[in-house]
């Protein structure tokens, strides 16, 4: 039985508007909705979006990097009155450096646990110990998830049904997993950053009784011919997907030309 997280346990929170940050402490604000969380890593030059270096420097792979930030909190503020946004952080102490652009009303938390399977099913954990009724955990690799998939995943999560939801990519893995109950056979034996991760995902609700709910499949960006495709979806046509995201590109591209991302 893993223990329950306490304030003691957060450290680095210096900085940070200490509303924004949950704690131990069941809050009646939250309580009865379900929290879309993503989980990031801190974007600073160097330590994010490695593989997409090159055709990217280390700063435009970080700035690229916010701009996904910015444009799922976007989709997820627009998911519906039953849902709120959260940020599962690492490292501890970069909690302020997420005031710069994500909404004034999005929560903060620490991501605990050391292993990515840990710390999904960790983050569930300490998101319905403080009062969510039901949580998503969102990768920050995929700006073009729209709001409604995001509603479609709330409404579901507050039917009556026990289920699990499951946002798959093209690549086999999925970019958001809710649930009502932190089952830790989700996360069990699962071979991570591998095309089984959906399908092993999958199988063990079903194993343990689960019925699953599979939302629309959008693309992770997270090497060059993801980049690629995401320029040739973006700046090819005129729509309002990811805007934040759309702006970074094409201003590189318009700065550099095309050859900027598809040469390399």
């Amino acid at each position: 039985m893993r223990k329950a997280v306490t304030q003691s346990d957060r450290p680095g929170l210096d900085g940070v508007h200490k509303d924004r940050v949950l704690t131990s402490s069941p809050n009646d604000q939250i309580a009865g909705f379900c929290a879309l969380a993503i989980l990031t890593k801190a974007p600073r030059a160097g330590k994010v979006k490695t593989r997409l270096q090159p055709p990217l420097t280390a700063e435009e792979a970080a700035a690229l990097n916010v701009c996904f930030l910015r444009d799922t909190a976007s989709a997820i503020s627009r998911a519906g009155e039953n849902a709120r946004g959260v940020a599962v952080y690492t490292p501890a102490e970069a909690g302020h450096e997420y005031d710069e652009f994500l909404p004034p009303d999005f929560k903060l938390l620490p991501q605990r646990g050391d292993g990515f399977g840990e710390r999904l099913l960790l983050a569930a954990e300490d998101l319905l110990r403080v009062g969510f009724q039901s949580c998503c955990l969102i990768d920050s690799d995929s700006p073009m998830v729209t709001a409604g998939a995001f509603r479609e995943a709330v409404d579901v999560l507050q039917g009556q049904a026990e289920r699990v939801v499951l946002g798959p990519t093209d690549d086999g893995g999925y970019y958001l997993i809710g649930m009502k109950h932190p089952h830790v056979h989700l996360f069990a034996d699962i071979d991570w950053s591998t095309e089984r991760v959906f399908d092993q995902t999958v199988a063990r609700a079903r194993e343990i009784g689960l019925e699953v709910h599979i939302l629309p499949s959008f693309f992770d960006i997270d090497d060059r011919a993801a980049l690629r495709r995401l320029c040739d979806e973006l700046l090819g046509k005129d729509d309002r997907s990811a805007p934040a995201t759309t702006k970074f590109l094409r201003q590189i591209v318009d700065r550099e030309g095309r050859d900027r991302i598809w040469s390399q």
